[in-house]
């Protein structure tokens, strides 16, 4: 019997990464949930069994190269490799340059820029190795777009964004496919309640980006996506 495709989502223990884990629970891969916070992980992770699916918790924070190399090698011990890994953990400040202080820069920059740089690095040679596998990025259309009270955040997703452009044209003729999902407006906890009470109805839910993401990766091997762009019907808030 073929082994299951391993399936590593970081961030995963709310929002669009536990959507997301759940998405590809309920194809049949094997699915990796990865955060800070072991007990939210744990619930991801019974919920995708009770559904029929199969999950392992794996503790990390994104932003440490320590926990990062710690949590790679114990999914390598236990699974071989990884074929797709999901970059989704993220954090922002919805505040104005100017109010913005170091340590909410360095946390912003460190989740959204560096965690993608230690997480991609960590499972690319072996996919490189296999000449297959898939780095999908989550990451946002503050990237491409301007919204004010976004500066750092946006400027995380830029560089996030450019450094896997450059990484596709690098490695897509050996197999691996990078691929940058880019959505607007999301209802999650990274918006105040304010707004979600606000803007829910117009905004979109982590179904939704779980949904495509799977597609993604089910597409034919004869084609991929580079980049997708998804918002909501009515356009930015």
């Amino acid at each position: 019997m073929e082994a299951k495709q391993v399936v590593w989502v970081t961030g995963a223990s709310r929002g669009i990464g536990s959507a997301i884990a759940h998405a590809f629970g309920a194809i049949g891969v094997h699915v990796i949930v990865s955060g800070r916070s072991r007990e939210a992980l744990a619930t991801v992770a019974a919920r995708i069994r009770t559904e029929g699916g199969t999950a392992t918790v794996v503790q990390m924070d994104v932003a440490s190269a320590k926990s990062v190399r710690a949590a790679s090698k114990k999914i390598e011990m236990k699974f071989g490799r990884v074929n797709v890994l999901v970059n989704n953990a993220g954090v922002t400040s919805f505040k104005k340059f100017e109010q913005t202080t170091l340590d909410e820069f360095d946390a912003i920059v460190d989740t959204n820029l560096r965690g993608y740089f230690l997480c991609t690095q960590a499972v690319l040679p072996s996919m490189l190795a296999a000449k297959q596998g898939h780095v999908i990025n989550i990451h946002s259309v503050s990237a491409v777009h301007v919204f004010q009270n976004s500066s750092v955040y946006a400027a995380s997703k830029a560089g996030s964004l450019a450094m896997m452009r450059c990484l596709r044209a690098e490695v897509r003729k050996q197999g691996v496919r990078v691929i940058d999902v880019l959505p607007g407006a999301v209802e999650t906890a990274m918006w105040s309640q304010g707004n979600r009470d606000r803007f829910g109805a117009k905004m979109m839910q982590p179904d939704d980006i779980a949904d495509v993401v799977v597609s993604l990766y089910c597409q034919p091997e004869r084609i991929t996506t580079d980049e997708i762009i998804l918002r909501p019907v009515e356009g930015d808030l």
